[in-house]
């Protein structure tokens, strides 16, 4: 079963996107700020992490800096899910490496569309 991370420093919203993809079959590891995050990818290896971008210690365009930076994680399938949601942000987050960028509100079948199309990849 495919693992994949998800990180937002909303409790309800970390809920609902871990619920969504559980439903889907996917497991689902959590973590509240960019910081846990990159010690829980340091610990458990996902197959895909699904981040927020606007968190406190480590917002998500640093974390996807960090994860591109390393030779360990390059490669390492992100999916930003976030309320920053101009062009600007998200030409930003392409431009970082992020594999696809959803903006919140969603619909669960997008994001679950998404997260298995890259697992599958």
């Amino acid at each position: 079963m495919s693992k994949v991370l998800v990180v937002d420093d909303v409790p309800s919203e970390l809920e609902i996107i871990c619920r969504i993809l559980q439903d889907a079959g996917i497991e689902t590891i959590r973590a509240a700020d960019g910081e846990e995050a990159i010690a829980r990818i340091r610990e458990i290896t996902p197959d895909l992490v699904v981040l927020d971008v606007v968190m406190p210690r480590m917002n998500g365009f640093e974390v996807i800096r960090e994860l591109r930076g390393d030779r360990k994680t390059a490669h390492l399938p992100v999916v930003f899910c976030t309320h920053k949601n101009t062009d600007i942000d998200k030409a930003w987050g392409t431009d970082l490496g992020a594999d696809a960028y959803i903006s919140k509100p969603f619909e669960a079948h997008q994001l679950v569309n998404i997260v298995q199309r890259l697992l599958s990849a």
